[in-house]
């Protein structure tokens, strides 16, 4: 496996924008029929024949706590906002919503804060952000982006009615998919041919007034996260259902009180690193990881590792031992 990660992980310019790429030389290319229609998917004309959970998006954790942001350590997990994300190719935000006064909870209010509910000290005290600015801004990168599939992971805090309102005024409803329990994964082509190219997951049970939130423990499962070192790291099922074929493979570190920590970053999120641990749980699993979720996105370069992954061709029944 190690001659392959080695032919895997040499750097080559190749089309997508924004990121630092890499070349598969000596690794065959995944065998999904490519249809020349001229669609690019996710940067890549060859992701269009896949389905959704037979794709690798890199991924920000906490997307919305970022110093340009006005969220500063120890609250922050990156440091550049949305529009440096997604010109570099980040296509799968996880993000936190809050009432800004919980004891006046409304639409209006809604705010990305990083923390959980219910304690002694407001989360959005640390620093928030406008959450229907900020899903405006995403509305706007999609509607430049026509042929991108974009997903939300929704640590969510306030009404479903008050979530629903913020995504419609952002215009963002226009895209949402609903999966059905158990159903196959559309392709990326056929998503963004029905016009339904925005995923949204949340961390709570499913609503059937709101069937395009999708409960993220039902539909998708998720490794476990916040470890101290990248040794402990594993691709163990944490949190969700096993037998799903959508999967978030964490890779973000704790520091002081359990709070994300920059230190390592440029080590946890190096392409080779991210890449091996990939085939780690591909092995394990039987499929690729749907999506790598980082702190400091800056560091390291998850966009080239998620690419990478996916121009792999790999068999776990046919590969040698780690």
């Amino acid at each position: 496996m190690q001659r392959l990660l080695v032919a895997l992980l040499l750097v080559v310019p190749l089309a997508m924008p924004g990121c630092t790429s890499v070349s598969t030389d000596g690794v065959e290319l995944a065998p999904e029929e490519v249809l020349d229609d001229g669609m690019v998917c996710n940067g890549w004309d060859q992701l269009c024949s896949r389905t959704y959970d037979n794709v690798t998006f890199p991924e920000t954790h906490n997307a919305f706590a970022t110093h340009e942001d006005g969220i500063f350590y120890p609250a922050s997990n990156h440091r550049t906002g949305l529009d440096a994300q997604w010109d570099a190719g980040m296509r799968a935000f996880m993000l936190d919503t809050h009432y800004a006064d919980p004891s006046n909870p409304n639409a209006d209010g809604v705010r990305f804060c990083h923390g959980n509910s219910g304690g002694a000290i407001n989360p959005c005290s640390y620093g928030n952000v406008d959450a229907r600015a900020w899903l405006t801004a995403l509305q706007n990168h999609m509607m430049s982006a026509p042929y991108d599939v974009v997903t939300l992971l929704i640590e969510n805090y306030v009404e479903p009615a008050h979530l629903h309102e913020v995504l419609n005024d952002s215009g963002l409803m226009e895209h949402v998919f609903v999966h059905g329990m158990d159903e196959p994964w559309p392709t990326l082509r056929e998503m963004i041919q029905n016009g339904e190219r925005m995923v949204v997951f949340w961390e709570q049970s499913s609503d059937e007034a709101f069937p395009w939130f999708h409960d993220f423990l039902t539909h998708s499962w998720t490794t476990a996260y916040a470890e101290e070192s990248k040794e402990e790291m594993d691709c163990n099922p944490h949190r969700g259902d096993e037998s799903q074929v959508v999967f978030h493979m964490n890779n973000w570190l704790s520091g002081p009180l359990g709070l994300s920590s920059p230190n390592n970053a440029d080590e946890t999120n190096d392409p080779e690193f991210l890449v091996e641990r990939a085939v780690e749980c591909w092995q394990m699993h039987g499929k690729r990881p749907t999506f790598v979720a980082v702190d400091w996105w800056e560091d390291g370069d998850v966009v080239a590792a998620a690419r990478a992954i996916n121009e792999l061709d790999f068999n776990p029944e046919d590969s040698e031992s780690p």
